[in-house]
């Protein structure tokens, strides 16, 4: 299993994944021209999309859903989406193409906010983004994955020495919020296993956090907790710019 993060942040998400002959994406909240840039990347076109998976129904994941219109057969959790969609529902597993695909709920200021966790072949990517917390029949379903895109959004010194207004940053921080570094840390220290061998941190703040100190997060907390990372990769994925990761991929 590969997979190529187009864009993660709150100006866009989507992220490509892709295994043999089977193409699927999360999100459609970029632009079709970098879409269509990506999909280049892996030699794909628009059609070659046998889904698009939708996470929640904010801007920034479906704002350009319309480009797929009529071309990429879309599934979403109830009363997520305006267009024509096929309905799925947390704990529901559904397959496409060499993919089985479970969904999952999170918690976060939608109506009903998804994960997913997708099985390959032979190998298991664990989706998780705007999310202020995780319930613990989530975490068992996602132990042990091969790759995580695990949400990482904000450092919370500077989420609150920021000039935002405070029910912004209360609603930030609650539990229908995002996951700060060092809870995105935490919870990451209680599901990695023997598998794992990439981490992605993904939906990062441009105003309240940054690479450097997403990554110092993860190392000071693993490190607090004796787990050693060395044969892991942790990379930030990025607003303006590609992430690969999966099968292959190296630092």
């Amino acid at each position: 299993m590969r997979f190529l993060n187009i864009a993660s942040g709150s100006k866009g998400n989507a992220t490509l994944i892709y295994e043999g002959d089977t193409l699927i994406q999360i999100d459609m909240g970029v632009r079709i021209c970098d879409a269509r840039e990506a999909l280049k990347r892996i030699n794909k076109k628009i059609p070659d999309i046998q889904a698009l998976l939708i996470t929640h129904e904010h801007s920034d994941h479906i704002k350009s859903v319309y480009c797929y219109r009529d071309r990429v057969p879309v599934y979403a959790s109830e009363g997520t989406m305006e267009c024509d969609y096929t309905e799925i529902k947390p704990f529901s597993p559904f397959v496409i193409g060499d993919f089985n695909i479970v969904p999952f709920s999170t918690h976060h200021d939608a109506l009903n906010p998804l994960g997913f966790l997708i099985e390959g072949r032979g190998d298991r990517l664990a989706y998780v983004t705007d999310t202020g917390m995780l319930d613990d029949e989530v975490l068992e379903l996602l132990r042990d994955c091969d790759y995580y895109y695990f949400e990482s959004n904000h450092d919370l010194k500077m989420l609150k020495k920021s000039k935002r207004p405070k029910w912004l940053i209360d609603r930030i921080r609650s539990d229908c919020g995002h996951l700060n570094n060092v809870d995105s840390a935490i919870y990451m220290s209680e599901l990695i296993g023997p598998h794992t061998k990439q981490i992605y941190l993904a939906h990062l703040s441009e105003e309240c956090n940054t690479p450097e100190i997403a990554l110092k997060s993860y190392y000071d907390t693993f490190e607090r907790k004796g787990i050693d990372h060395t044969n892991i990769i942790i990379k930030p994925c990025a607003q303006h710019c590609f992430t690969f990761g999966g099968e292959g991929v190296l630092e």
